[in-house]
């Protein structure tokens, strides 16, 4: 008997604003420093809740915006500021006493 697996995907389980809020202040806290985390954590933010519709509230391309939120994408700050805002996400910072 050959078992199927699917891909796990952390879209299927960004159910609320919440959760979506809970993922990316994780992605921050864990980034390595370049980025890369955030970018994907806003990445399968936006296809949680929709692309299309986020393309539209940022004002920016759709193919614009799946590119930026790309493993290779690079996007300005200004479009990662845009993301957040439009996701109805703040961000902010606190100090790190280690």
């Amino acid at each position: 008997m050959t078992e199927k697996f699917s891909r796990w995907d952390v879209v299927d389980y960004l159910k609320s604003d919440e959760d979506m809020a809970l993922y990316l202040d994780a992605c921050i806290v864990e980034d390595p420093g370049d980025g890369s985390l955030v970018r994907a954590g806003l990445g399968d933010i936006a296809r949680a809740k929709g692309i299309s519709q986020l393309a539209r509230d940022t004002g920016l391309a759709t193919e614009g915006l799946y590119q930026a939120l790309s493993a290779e994408g690079n996007p300005e700050f200004s479009t990662v500021m845009k993301v957040i805002k439009a996701l109805g996400f703040r961000l902010h910072a606190e100090a790190n006493h280690a």
